[in-house]
């Protein structure tokens, strides 16, 4: 009932501002986090003429939404096997002869750079490649419906016109893992989705995601967000529009430092990663202050700063985090460590954050506690502190005292519930193993080379 009267506000703001009705997929605005897939946000969409559904991860870091498609042989992913009965799961492929609403758009469109074209009329391949090594998406692109819905008290059906990639060959962590049954690009240029609703007139330009600390989450296209929401602005560059952001100042716990950098706000990235100096300062500042014994480095773990937890310890403390964004509003990381099981049945916590060479990345680890708005008519990133499922009433503080455990791992609900900057211990079997981890690092989505 709160969810429906909050609904209802939001529809009858809308109407005031001569806004229409935020939309979401036709199968639910629900997002969710799967950690064997790689640690991103997936939601259910579904495509086509019957309509077909699709399991496809989130990336605000790429444009393009592609889909496994006439797949060439033992490129695309068929089934995944479930860990609980050890039967696959069959996945969708889509194919644009079984979909009597799609199209194939040809060397001609506005969205085909035709250097690999033999002609005008011919289909318009693309291949997009990413920056996590080998993996790559490639096929032709293709037009045919989104099937969309309101996300108010009357849910209307939308049906959406859009262009997406028919992925005839993927490879890398696709693959392995990562996106196995197609990737959203929810980037900023024109063909991505949200540019195809706003420019058809369907949404007002901008979209939002909430990711919950229980792994759940929110989507929705045409969302401007509230006007008690913090913000900064994008500092998009002309090459490859991105949502980047500037951050001005780190604070850890009793530390600060006045530094300045940029950095892109990247849901397709499972953990974050920083370069020196801001990757040095967390680190060492994060490392001062909290009390647990250092674990020795290891290879097989992704994060550099780990910490042993003793066999009957069920919370530990860490330093509050934020940065200050571009504009002096800060940002709080409500979700800044990781616990994992070693392959003694022990655990460790680490900092969960990964040092870059060339790049900084705010990945979906650092969104974790907040409502998300990319409003890209005013070119602003905006937040507020969201349990994703009722805004109005999130009992979630500023800043959070509660980094969240990975929603992977089961959690003991006897642990003790502390007033301070505690975070709960995982027991049980279910903790993902060192390789679930490690095949994090690869998971960057963000694209360098469009469709070409």
């Amino acid at each position: 009932m709160a969810h429906r009267d909050h609904l209802i506000r939001a529809r009858h703001l809308a109407v005031i501002d001569g806004q229409s009705s935020p939309l979401t997929f036709a199968n639910g605005n629900d997002t969710v986090l799967i950690s064997s897939l790689g640690f991103l946000h997936y939601a259910n969409v579904s495509v086509g003429t019957p309509s077909m559904s699709f399991l496809v991860a989130l990336d605000t870091g790429s444009d393009l939404f592609w889909l496994p498609c006439d797949c060439k042989k033992d490129s695309c992913i068929n089934g995944l096997k479930s860990s609980s009965s050890g039967k696959e799961i069959k996945l969708n492929i889509y194919s644009p002869n079984t979909s009597s609403t799609s199209t194939k758009v040809s060397c001609n469109s506005t969205f085909c750079e035709q250097r690999q074209c033999s002609s005008a009329n011919s289909n318009c391949p693309y291949e997009v490649v990413y920056l996590s090594s080998n993996t790559s998406s490639m096929g032709v692109l293709v037009e045919d419906v989104l099937h969309l819905v309101t996300d108010d008290d009357q849910t209307k059906v939308v049906n959406a016109q859009i262009t997406f990639g028919c992925g005839q060959i993927q490879t890398g962590t696709f693959l392995s893992g990562a996106a196995p049954n197609g990737l959203f690009g929810l980037g900023m240029e024109d063909i991505s989705v949200p540019s195809i609703l706003a420019r058809n007139g369907l949404a007002s330009n901008s979209f939002s995601m909430c990711f919950g600390d229980d792994g759940t989450g929110k989507i929705n296209f045409g969302n401007n967000g509230s006007s008690d929401q913090r913000e900064t602005p994008f500092s998009v560059r002309q090459s490859h529009p991105t949502y980047n952001i500037s951050i001005t100042r780190i604070t850890v716990g009793t530390n600060a430092s006045e530094l300045e950098f940029s950095a892109i706000f990247d849901s397709g990235t499972s953990f974050t990663l920083l370069g020196d100096p801001a990757y040095t300062f967390i680190s060492e500042s994060f490392n001062s202050q909290v009390q647990e014994k250092r674990h020795s480095p290891d290879s097989e773990i992704p994060f550099e700063y780990c910490y042993e937890l003793s066999a009957n310890q069920n919370n530990y403390t860490i330093p509050d985090m934020n940065l200050t964004m571009k504009g002096g509003d800060r940002y709080f990381l409500n979700d800044p460590t990781a616990v994992v099981q070693t392959p003694n049945g022990g655990y460790l916590y680490c900092l969960a954050l990964l040092k870059s060479e060339d790049i900084n990345i705010i990945g979906q680890n650092f969104m974790v506690g907040y409502h998300l708005v990319f409003d890209r008519e005013k070119m602003v990133l905006g937040w507020k502190n969201s349990n994703c499922y009722n805004d109005e009433n999130s009992n979630i503080p500023t800043p959070s005292h509660s980094p969240a455990v990975s929603p992977a791992l089961a959690v003991n609900p006897d642990f003790k519930q502390s007033s301070g900057n505690t975070s709960p211990i995982p027991v049980g079997n279910h903790s993902p193993k060192w390789k679930s981890f490690t095949c994090t690092l690869t998971i960057l989505l963000i694209s360098y080379l469009a469709i070409v």
